[in-house]
Parts: structure tokens; C-alpha cells; sequence
């Protein structure tokens, strides 16, 4: 997720760029906001996103992938880089609207990937807004390329009751976890060789985000998702965020998808949650049709933009939730 509203024509200078500290994370949160919010024409900028909180859950699960951008002594901008085993994604990328058109971004960008090489990224890419030429421009730049368009979408809970059978991670027991981590690893890197999303898992565990819903088929893990929910997480009030969500492949595939997402609308409200959300990139079409027919609708759209054009994970048979914001 990106707002700097930056062409591809500038040339920074006098920008120094350091690691985001955690006496940073007020104005980091303030920018971000603010960014956002005056890009989409908000009465209030302030206001976009609510009670959710991006900035420090993100920083928290890996101060080392966050970059500052300082021009006089002050914040002019982060980015927020993610690592997903084989997979990075990098945003918000945020620049203060005060700022905008000189070309803060692409010094954010040289680090980042850096970071991403130093990582062994193999598929990288990002979540932009479809609308605006002047991100595509920029990013192209990189090496990224549009895609397909990603789909935000949300549904209601509501009240009617399943019987859907899964398992919460934060009720294994340390071993159990170290053991269920390893099994997700399998789980995911048979979706997409190296991806991994053990960071996302901890982060929901160590800082009580939500919790990571499991689905089993005997011993095995068929289906994981990691969902935020409640203020002060990536979800907000009211909601939960199915960050991450994935099934295994094979000829049930899609009835286990079915499942989690019900296991997903069980959780939340279990959590108090009135809606339930999740973003879908529409090249993984089989998993967009299932979300359509679970009720599911689009509340927005972004584009996904991958290093060289490269599809990854998403392929028309792959069942899995994600949206990299």
C-alpha cells in the first residue's frame, strides 16, 4: 500500500535515510495517516483507518524492515518492508503531503531493496492505487510491473451458528507451537516454494493480535489464517482481518476453503466482530468465485504490482487470502 504521489521524473536530494525508532512510531502513524487520508480526499484525514494500527504491529514484528526518509532533522516519509519466507512486499509506503513530488520515494526505495536481495527475495512485489499513473510510473522504475487488480473485500458476519472444527494457535503449548510453525512452513512452501509466514503467525501471538485459525485433516494442517481483529491491530473496530489464508491443493481444495473461511467467520465472532475481511488478488480466480459465492464483496480495489511481471502465487488454482498492504 503506497501514497507518496510521486512522478518518476524527480530527483531527490538532501534526504538522509535511517532505521525507523520507536519514539518514531507517533509521527510515523501521524504521516501515514495523514497521507492516506488527504490522497482519497478525506474531510478529515486523520480519520482514515480508525482504530486501526499499522505502524507499530508492523515495526514490532521486525524493527529492522522499517526505513525513515529525514529531510532537515525531520519525517518525511517510511516504508515498511515485509519478508515472507521466499516473498517480500513492501508498504505503506508514506510521504508527508507537504512533500510530495520531490522525489522521497525512490531514495525509500533503494534501501528497501537492498533489504529485499539481502533477504533472497525470489517473487517481490506491492499494492498500489489502479488509478494513478504517477505510482505505476514510479514503481516501473523498480522493475515492478502491474498485474492483476486485488480485491478488498468484506462481508457480515452475522449471527447463524457452524460447526466448522479448527484450532487456535495460541492455545498450543510452546513445543506444540515450534511443531505447528514447521507444518505451516510445509504447508505454504507446497503453495509457493520458500514462502513462509511464521512472522505474521508471532506477530499475532506475541502482541495478542487475533489469533491464527487452523484447520486439520487428521494430523495434518490442510488450511492456516491469520487474522487481526480489534482495535490497535490492521483490523479496526468491529472487524476482523484475515491477514493471510491459504488451503493445501488437491482435489478437496476448495470444500477445505471453504472451510477455513467459515472457521475465519467463527473466530471473529468469537472476537466481537460484526465484519469480516480479506483481500484477493483476482488472478487467483477460483479463490475470488469461492469468496463471492461466501458472500463476500468488493469495497474497494488496488493493483498489484510484481517484479518483473512474475505471477508467484498467484495463479488461477491457488486458494489463498492476502492483499499486501
Amino acid at each position: 500500500m503506497t501514497s507518496t504521489s510521486e512522478p518518476a521524473n524527480t530527483r531527490p536530494t538532501g534526504v538522509t535515510i535511517r532505521p525507523v525508532l520507536e519514539q518514531d512510531l507517533p509521527e510515523v502513524d501521524r504521516i501515514f495517516r495523514l497521507a492516506f487520508g488527504t490522497y482519497l480526499g478525506m474531510p478529515d484525514p486523520m480519520k482514515f483507518m480508525g482504530d486501526a494500527d499499522y505502524a507499530r504491529t508492523r515495526w514490532l514484528a521486525d524493527p529492522s524492515a522499517v526505513f525513515a526518509a529525514e529531510l532537515d532533522g525531520e519525517l518525511a516519509g517510511t516504508n515498511f518492508a515485509t519478508h515472507w519466507g521466499s516473498v517480500g512486499f513492501f508498504g505503506p509506503l508514506t510521504i508527508r503531503p507537504d512533500l510530495w513530488d520531490k522525489g522521497i520515494a525512490q531514495i525509500l526505495l533503494k534501501p528497501t531493496m537492498d533489504l529485499f536481495d539481502a533477504w533472497g527475495i525470489r517473487h517481490a512485489g506491492l499494492f498500489t492505487f489502479a488509478e494513478s499513473a504517477k505510482h505505476v510510473r514510479l514503481y516501473q522504475k523498480f522493475g515492478f510491473w502491474p498485474r492483476f487488480l486485488t480485491a478488498l473485500m468484506e462481508k457480515p458476519i452475522g449471527t447463524e451458528s457452524t460447526s466448522t472444527q479448527w484450532t487456535r494457535f495460541s492455545l498450543l503449548s510452546s513445543q506444540e507451537k515450534l511443531a505447528c510453525l514447521e507444518a505451516c512452513r510445509e504447508l505454504t512452501s507446497s503453495i509457493y516454494e520458500g514462502l513462509d509466514v511464521e512472522r505474521e503467525i508471532l506477530a499475532v501471538d506475541l502482541q495478542h493480535l487475533g489469533e491464527t485459525v487452523l484447520t486439520w485433516n487428521g494430523s495434518q494442517i490442510v488450511g492456516l489464517a491469520v487474522c487481526h481483529s480489534g482495535p490497535n491491530t490492521e483490523a479496526g473496530t468491529g472487524k476482523c482481518y484475515v491477514k493471510f489464508g491459504c488451503v493445501r491443493g488437491g482435489p478437496s481444495a476448495a470444500r477445505e476453503f471453504r472451510r477455513l473461511l467459515h472457521a475465519c467467520r467463527e473466530f471473529g465472532f468469537s472476537a466481537g466482530a460484526t465484519t469480516l475481511i480479506a483481500g484477493m488478488n483476482h488472478a487467483r480466480l477460483e479463490a475470488y468465485r469461492e469468496m463471492l459465492q461466501a458472500g463476500f464483496r468488493t469495497t474497494r480495489q488496488g493493483l498489484a504490482m510484481q517484479r518483473d511481471a512474475d505471477p508467484g502465487y498467484n495463479r488461477p488454482e491457488v486458494l489463498l487470502i492476502d492483499d499486501w498492504r
